[in-house]
């Protein structure tokens, strides 16, 4: 904006003693210009590195995270001034904030979920946990939940729940998680299945963050309610419209299942007499 004021200033301006401005020569010439082109020109510099075991790519001296699936793999990196974009192939994979500094690494904890789900000991000391709460992804709200997880379940598992509620975010939106979080501490829903419950309805409903967390159950049968959980296929099936069709008649199969003189009768002709025992061959004693 403040170069197109510049431009616009610009055009009443006259070079020396001639006597057109700036912009009158500028509308002589327009015409012999050619046009724009029509794709945007690239300013980005690519670079095609190799994800490492650590699932990070080197680029310009810095170490930056990919998913990791990719390890092992050779990706492309479109380098510009301030961001940096990571493909495999054409589909984008990462994208990360360019780093000024040398040798410097910058990691999203979302790319090591997959791995710290077989191996949740190696979260707490993790670099990349440490930038995520730097970063304000990683609030005071996922460390209560999961200190009242691991004093519940142990450290294994409650770290495995907290992990399983970080995927949350792939589908969610952080805030909406976060608050679904804070309800689930407040009942002590300490189960990542809990923790997604209490999440979606605030995110049907698109309440805003800033809303005030759920008023804690003062008496035993408000705690009895705030900690009952609401079975998904309960919620879908009071949402369904009522079911206006008649019973079926299933009288017509009956005739699948005749008796057996029926079925005699139904042919025309009587049962087989039961064979008699057969006479002893055996002779007579003397």
């Amino acid at each position: 904006m403040l170069i197109d004021e510049w431009d616009l200033a610009d055009e009443a301006r006259r070079t020396g003693t001639r006597p057109r401005t700036i912009g009158e020569l500028f509308a002589v010439e327009r015409p012999s210009l050619k046009p724009l082109p029509v794709e945007t020109f690239e300013t980005g510099r690519w670079f095609t590195p190799r994800v490492d075991r650590f699932s990070q790519i080197a680029v310009r001296t810095n170490r930056y995270s990919v998913p990791t699936r990719f390890i092992g793999r050779q990706v492309r990196v479109l380098l510009h001034a301030s961001e940096l974009v990571v493909f495999d192939g054409r589909t984008e994979i990462a994208q990360h904030e360019r780093l000024l500094t040398k040798s410097g690494s910058r990691l999203e904890l979302d790319h090591y979920l997959e791995a710290l789900l077989r191996k949740p000991g190696a979260l707490p000391g993790a670099t990349v946990l440490e930038q995520a709460r730097a970063a304000g992804q990683f609030t005071p709200v996922h460390e209560a939940w999961w200190t009242a997880a691991c004093n519940a379940h142990g450290d294994t598992a409650g770290t495995r729940a907290l992990i399983e509620v970080l995927l949350l975010h792939r589908h969610m939106q952080h805030d909406h998680v976060v608050a679904g979080l804070a309800a689930a501490l407040q009942v002590g829903a300490l189960t990542a299945d809990a923790a997604a419950l209490e999440a979606r309805p605030i995110a049907d409903n698109d309440e805003p963050t800033s809303a005030k967390p759920r008023r804690r159950a003062t008496t035993e049968a408000d705690r009895a309610v705030a900690a009952t959980v609401t079975s998904l296929t309960q919620r879908r099936l009071a949402q369904l419209p009522k079911d206006t069709r008649p019973m079926p008649d299933v009288s017509i199969y009956d005739q699948l299942l005749p008796s057996r003189r029926a079925a005699v009768a139904a042919a025309g002709r009587a049962p087989a007499p039961r064979p008699t025992q057969k006479p002893s061959r055996k002779k007579p004693p003397p």
